[in-house]
Order: structure tokens, then sequence, then C-alpha cells
């Protein structure tokens, strides 16, 4: 059990910003290890449109980008992956192996992701897409308390993805959000990729008592899955091709 300067200690260590797109109703999240020399940072489910503010904002704190990851191949707007490449092309693009998307780095349930003293724990949480990933923050006395869980679309704030294209299954999902989400501790804040609300943040015991989605019995959430009659996502056409080759399909073309 760490003791209490230890936890003040891995807290300050953390630099973490939540940031918005409005058009998707898009989170994008900067992590730093700001008690690091170096300062190294990543993002998680940048956006296109808003790179150049995330950069600006990297820049102001003073840190080094070294990650930009995704947590799915989105079909709602196209990535900044490719974006921060051709600027930086030292940042290491980063997602699932499952998505079968372009990336440099592809990883799979258990892997870590580095950030100076810190680390971001790979969960495998498929549903949404085949590929979906939730990046958690590390455990042990060294990392943040309580932990921080940025869940994609796997689970939002009293509800869920949708699970009708991109290989989306709601029996895989509701399994996903029960077996590797839920069973987090309760006081893990839930961040997820997108909120139509004006909500920000939840916990996992939030969610765990309240979503009217994922409380249900898994015959229950099935039915309210397959019967939701979303309408085609305006971007699909265009964000998921770009998106599978990290949004790079632009940079490619001058080249």
């Amino acid at each position: 059990m760490c003791t209490l300067s230890e936890a003040a200690a891995s807290s300050s260590r953390l630099l973490f910003r939540q940031l918005f797109e409005k058009e998707s109703s898009t989170f994008t999240y900067l992590l730093a290890d700001v008690g690091h020399p170096d300062r190294p940072a990543l993002l998680v489910d940048p956006v296109d449109k808003t790179v150049e503010r995330d950069l600006s904002l990297i820049k102001d704190l003073g840190l080094k980008l070294t990650y930009a990851l995704n947590t799915h191949v989105h079909a709602d707007h196209v990535t900044g992956t490719g974006l921060i490449k051709g600027m930086m092309p030292d940042v290491i693009s980063v997602i699932s192996k499952a998505s079968n998307a372009k990336a440099d780095l592809h990883v799979e349930a258990g892997d870590k992701i580095v950030f100076g003293k810190l680390f971001l724990e790979v969960r495998a949480t498929p549903g949404h897409t085949a590929g979906c990933v939730t990046y958690v923050t590390g455990e042990g006395a060294d990392q943040p308390h309580p932990r921080l869980a940025f869940t994609g679309d796997a689970l939002l704030i009293r509800g869920c993805g949708r699970t009708d294209f991109q290989g989306g299954s709601s029996q895989q999902l509701y399994k996903s959000v029960h077996s590797q989400i839920f069973t987090l501790p309760k006081d893990t804040f839930v961040y997820p990729a997108h909120d139509y609300k004006g909500f920000t943040v939840s916990t996992v015991g939030e969610e765990m008592k309240f979503n009217p989605r994922l409380t249900k019995d898994e015959g229950t959430f099935q039915g309210i899955m397959e019967n939701l009659n979303l309408s085609y996502p305006k971007m699909m056409d265009v964000a998921v091709p770009a998106n599978l080759v990290c949004g790079l399909q632009d940079l490619v073309a001058k080249f």
C-alpha cells in the first residue's frame, strides 16, 4: 500500500488535460510526466481539426510529445495522428493490432505505453468495433491514484458506443465492459472519447450503478442495442478509410 506522500508525489507527476472538438463532440486527452527531466507527453484520440491547438498547448507547457494514441478506428472524425506525424516525425503513432489500421506501434491486451515513470496499460475492449482498446493509467505506488481509464467508445458516460458496424457486437461489448472496465477500482475515473450531453467525466462505480444500458442483463442489453435505429454516421465514408491509414491519406498524396 502506498503512503500519503507517495500518492501525492505520483499525482504531482501527472499533468492531465481534457480537450474537446465540438463538431464531432470528441475528447482528446493530454498526459505528461512533468516530474521527468524530458517532460514526455502523449495524446489520446487527437482530431485533425484541433491538431494545431493541441501542439500549441504542448509547446506552451514545455512538453515533449512522444506518442499519439487512438482507442479505435473512428467513424465520426479523422484522427489527427497523420498531421502530427507530418509535423513531428519522431512521434510514435499507436493503435491496436486488432484494428488492422496502420501505425508505428500496434498494441495488444497487457501492453504498456511508458512515458517517463508513468505508463498506460492496454485493455482490449472490442464490441463497438473489433479493434477497440481502453488505456488505463498504471497500478502501483508510483502511479496516479485514483486511476484514469480512457474508454474510447466502449463505455460512454451513461451510455456506450453503437455496435451495428465495423465488426461491432453487442454481446462482445457487454462482456468487454464488464470484464475489463467494471473490474477496475470503483473510484477509477472514466474518460470517454465522446459526450453529447455536456458531461466530462464519470467513475467506474457510477457507471456500474447508473448506466442505463450496461446495468441491465446481457439479453436486455442486446435488445436495446439492436433497436437503437441510429442514422448512418455522416463522416463514416471519409473517416474510416482515412483512419485505417492513421489519417495519413493527404500526406501520402503529397509525396
